[in-house]
């Protein structure tokens, strides 16, 4: 099984910015998508954003025109950049592969996740 790591979340005040990070050894290689999920405190983790193996994004009603998903294929790493914040994108983001194989799936052990919280 391969580990999952997300940083970069912090305390940051409306309208400012954060950059989170996702690391996820060999999802190039499986030919993995990956997707940004996010879990407000006392409510269901949402879908937030995604990119799919041929770069098409993706991303929920809520984030559009401020968040924005990109990817380092070198380093096996996926980026939410997250722009003109509000308090209601308060929440912990964790990411994961998305596919159809094992090796986009069940292979990878979910993160700690990022802790964002806008005031």
């Amino acid at each position: 099984h391969v580990q999952l790591v997300e940083s970069g979340g912090g305390s940051e005040q409306a309208g400012r910015s954060l950059r989170l990070s996702c690391t996820a050894p060999g999802f190039t290689s499986n030919n993995c998508g990956m997707v940004w999920y996010r879990q407000a405190a006392g409510k269901p983790r949402e879908w937030v954003s995604s990119i799919s193996t041929d770069g098409t994004t993706d991303y929920t009603d809520s984030v559009k025109g401020r968040f924005t998903i990109s990817e380092d294929k070198v380093k096996d790493t996926v980026y939410l950049q997250l722009n003109s914040l509000k308090p209601e994108d308060t929440a912990m983001y964790s990411c994961h592969p998305s596919g159809g194989s094992y090796y986009c799936g069940a292979n990878y052990l979910w993160g700690q996740g990022t802790q964002v919280t806008v005031s």
